[in-house]
């Protein structure tokens, strides 16, 4: 098997297209389709569906996949190790929740595409449930999380810093008088909440009240930790929201920060990759970069 047979069906199988593949590998679509070809006649199967446009691996295609990556990477490696060549290169994907995607991780990819000019990074936004379907599928290359201590087989996580999470309202409100806001304070209150899926401080801060008997008034959810600090400075409910996110929101005065007695969140930023993903150097490069940037601003 040709490597470079292996890289167009990969490409091919990433993202369902024969004509997009040979756009993004700048081959001939005749060529994409004759090296899914050579590949078919020396396996002796049929890797592709192909229904009209779209196209989907069989499940000989799918088992190849695993295989085809691990064979990449191994001869990327390979490379790398006999040539000396450490210097981070390539295209890194990174999956992120919008929280820390607007908020922490720019200073930090700014500072990465300074010191390694050579890498192409894409960021992909997403919540933590598809974050890491992402990287089970092998969709990004690397991820950071919001997320309480996490041990799934498969990932290899580090937490890089625990979280702070502010309970927030408009200035307005009757909370902000409050020496102490409880979870109990919050029955029939109006919450302005993220999204449900797979958010975890969400879950926990519903758990809280739950368990404390409060039934908030009502429940908005928002796709959009931004859209959310609108409605809250507008007066329309309470949210809870990770501090880095409303920190700048807080010292101009637009959002209160409400004293919030209630049990800590146990939430930590977290850099999460697949373990038999290779550590490339780039990969290496970002985790090491984070540590030290997210070190540096406790300092």
């Amino acid at each position: 098997m040709e490597l470079q047979h292996l890289t167009t069906f990969i490409t091919i199988a990433k993202i369902g297209s024969f004509t997009k593949a040979a756009e993004i590998l700048d081959y001939a679509q005749s060529s994409v389709s004759a090296h899914v070809r050579a590949l078919e006649e020396e396996l002796e199967v049929r890797l592709f569906e192909r229904l009209g446009r779209e196209v989907s691996l069989t499940e000989e295609g799918k088992r190849l996949f695993i295989y085809a990556e691990q064979l990449l990477k191994l001869a990327e490696e390979t490379k790398e190790s006999v040539t000396g060549n450490t210097l981070p290169k390539g295209t890194l994907t990174i999956g992120a929740p919008e929280s820390l995607c607007t908020f922490m991780l720019p200073s930090i990819l700014q500072e990465y595409r300074k010191r390694f000019p050579k890498v192409k990074l894409v960021l992909k936004l997403g919540s933590c449930r598809e974050i890491l379907a992402w990287l089970k599928k092998n969709i990004i290359d690397i991820a950071f999380l919001l997320d309480t201590p996490l041990n799934i087989p498969d990932l290899i996580s580090e937490n890089l810093c625990h979280e702070q999470f502010s309970l927030i309202s408009g200035t307005t409100r009757k909370l902000t008088n409050n020496d102490v806001v409880e979870p109990g304070d919050l029955q029939g209150e109006d919450l302005l909440l993220i999204e449900e899926d797979g958010c975890c401080y969400r879950m926990i801060f519903e758990s809280i009240l739950a368990e404390s008997g409060v039934h908030p008034g009502s429940i908005q959810e928002f796709g959009s930790v931004e859209t959310i600090k609108r409605c809250t400075i507008s007066g329309l409910g309470i949210s809870i929201l990770p501090r880095i996110a409303v920190e700048d929101e807080i010292n101009r005065g637009l959002l209160k920060e409400l004293p919030w007695k209630a049990p800590d969140f146990n939430i930590y930023t977290q850099v999460l990759y697949h373990k038999h993903k290779w550590l490339s150097p780039s990969m290496a490069a970002i985790i090491e970069l984070s540590k030290q940037m997210i070190d540096s601003c406790k300092e």
